[in-house]
């Protein structure tokens, strides 16, 4: 080659690499963002998960897109994370969907609802069965979209001052719960109530209420219930598996580079993840602290459960005859639950079965 062509492609070597350079930073822009939690920071596990996706995606993108994570109140409070999120207020928050429960029933569907899907039935319902692609469909009306981004697991069915022997028992009962659940109780006469977290334990002293459900007894434990109410239920047949979310103004999300969405929902993943394995491994030691310190572990009575399903069964009827979006998700998640138990009864719940019956030989 010739030495004035050498040079002549050598300069437009460079000159292409120049011009290149602002389309490779435009993909990698700083940003910060602020994400309100539903959560306290006294609750680890739920706000760790916030923590956890935040740090993930600093992490991904060398500090150029930082999340900072507020906890309940700091920003609004809990209950209002959504709100904040829809109005632009924030670009995004960490929550519970159940909490909107009164904007629209079909929020409880992507967390948890009476007889729902257990944990990992939600995670295969919403990564590989359309879930999450039915939802967004729904949260579009609410200006956000959502990725799942942790979940408690079956939680427990609550503490209360006196024993629950029978259906009968429910009528008149004061309990701390809300949403589908409170009107499935609601209707075999139970009396529900809605309390944030910081005043569950003064209203079980006090008697306001006769009995309250939170999480389960990693969670359970620093509240200290067992202290004002022993009697300590299970399952909760209303939570078989809560999924928590990260909701994201949509406007924001549309914003963002596709490869910082990509990162978004890798982080949410690995919090999801992150968060349904920390209640696997701290429920265990939490359960036999809370039972060494006084609290009687009870299950519901197969009268009480069979009731309760009915009265369920009766509740999503009702909504689904006046709620288009509710029925559309309902009908198919209860399609997909019914598949999912003709499976798990082979092999889960029958290996499962086996490994709880010769527990004391191992």
């Amino acid at each position: 080659m010739k030495r004035r062509q050498f040079i002549a492609t050598l300069g437009a070597g460079a000159a292409a690499t120049t011009i290149a350079a602002p389309a490779i930073a435009q993909t990698a822009p700083e940003l910060k963002w602020r994400l309100t939690s539903s959560f306290p920071k006294s609750l680890d596990t739920l706000w760790g998960g916030a923590e956890t996706f935040c740090r993930a995606v600093a992490e991904s993108t060398d500090n150029k897109f930082i999340i900072q994570p507020f906890a309940a109140g700091e920003i609004v409070p809990g209950l209002q994370a959504a709100d904040a999120v829809s109005s632009g207020s924030v670009e995004m928050c960490q929550t519970a969907s159940y909490y909107y429960f009164g904007k629209d029933p079909t929020f409880a569907l992507a967390c948890a609802f009476p007889f729902g899907l257990n944990t990992r039935m939600q995670n295969a319902w919403m990564y590989q069965h359309g879930g999450s692609k039915l939802l967004d469909e729904f949260y579009q009306k609410f200006k956000f979209v959502a990725f799942p981004a942790g979940n408690t697991t079956c939680q427990m069915g609550g503490w209360y001052r006196k024993e629950i022997k029978d259906v009968a028992d429910l009528n008149g009962l004061k309990f701390r719960i809300a949403g589908i659940a409170g009107l499935v109780l609601q209707k075999l006469g139970a009396v529900p109530q809605q309390l944030a977290g910081g005043d569950i334990y003064p209203a079980l002293e006090k008697g306001t209420i006769d009995a309250a459900e939170w999480v389960g007894p990693y969670d359970d434990e620093k509240l200290g219930f067992q202290k004002v109410a022993p009697y300590y239920y299970y399952p909760g047949w209303w939570e078989g598996g809560t999924a928590i979310h990260n909701f994201i103004n949509i406007d924001k999300w549309n914003s963002l580079p596709k490869n910082y969405q990509a990162i978004v929902k890798s982080a949410s993943d690995t919090a999801n993840v992150s968060m349904t394995a920390k209640y696997d491994a701290e429920n265990p030691a939490a359960i036999k602290r809370l039972l060494a310190t006084g609290a009687q572990l009870r299950p519901y009575s197969q009268p009480i459960m069979e009731a309760c399903f009915k009265a369920a069964t009766e509740v999503y009827t009702e909504i689904s005859a006046t709620n288009a979006d509710f029925k559309k998700i309902y009908e198919n998640i209860a399609a997909f639950r019914a598949d999912q138990y003709l499976w798990w009864q082979v092999a889960e719940y029958s290996y499962d079965t086996f490994m709880i019956r010769i527990r004391s030989r191992l």
